[in-house]
């Protein structure tokens, strides 16, 4: 069920998460049939590949919403990931654009509020670790969310690998 779950998997149904089971069916059998591979024919084409991969999604989408006790755990799951994700960022911020504080020891970027952005040197290698243990593939560029420290707004701060080599380090 994680990997269906990085998917909205009413939107993957064109349904909402407020409808009944025999609503999630009726559109799970209409997208079944539009997307069998029975029916697109075409071996081998982008279309036809298209449309497995859209009928695998939509039937492991059904598998979870179909049952009860696993569209209930998908429901808790999803509104945790609503509840937790932060608030709308306002920019992004490069880490090369941010000014260097060696008595802190953090990056800083100035917020129009008058407040600032921090980002400490330990933030920046934790999350390049972090990012490096999560990904097998090598992902460029890394980044974090930060709030400003007086008011509501927040950043995302980004940085690619090869900047965290250059980096100014804290004595």
């Amino acid at each position: 069920m994680c990997e269906a779950a990085e998917k909205d998997l009413y939107a993957v149904l064109g349904a909402s998460s407020s409808d009944s089971v025999q609503q999630l069916k009726h559109r799970y059998q209409q997208l079944a049939l539009q997307y069998h591979p029975d029916r697109l024919g075409g071996e081998g084409s982008s279309e036809a590949e298209y449309g497995v991969k859209k009928f695998l999604e939509v039937a492991a989408a059904w598998r979870i919403l179909s049952d009860q006790n696993t569209r209930t755990q998908y429901d808790l799951q999803r509104r945790a990931r609503e509840l937790k994700q932060d608030w709308p960022v306002d920019s992004t911020v490069y880490l090369r654009d941010m000014t260097w504080d060696q008595d802190e020891c953090v990056y800083t970027y100035s917020c129009r509020c008058g407040g600032g952005f921090s980002v400490s040197e330990e933030e920046v290698e934790e999350e390049t670790q972090r990012r490096q243990q999560d990904y097998e593939e090598e992902d460029e560029h890394r980044g974090v969310i930060v709030c400003c420290d007086t008011c509501s707004l927040s950043v995302y701060v980004t940085w690619s690998l090869h900047t965290t080599s250059q980096m100014l380090k804290c004595q």
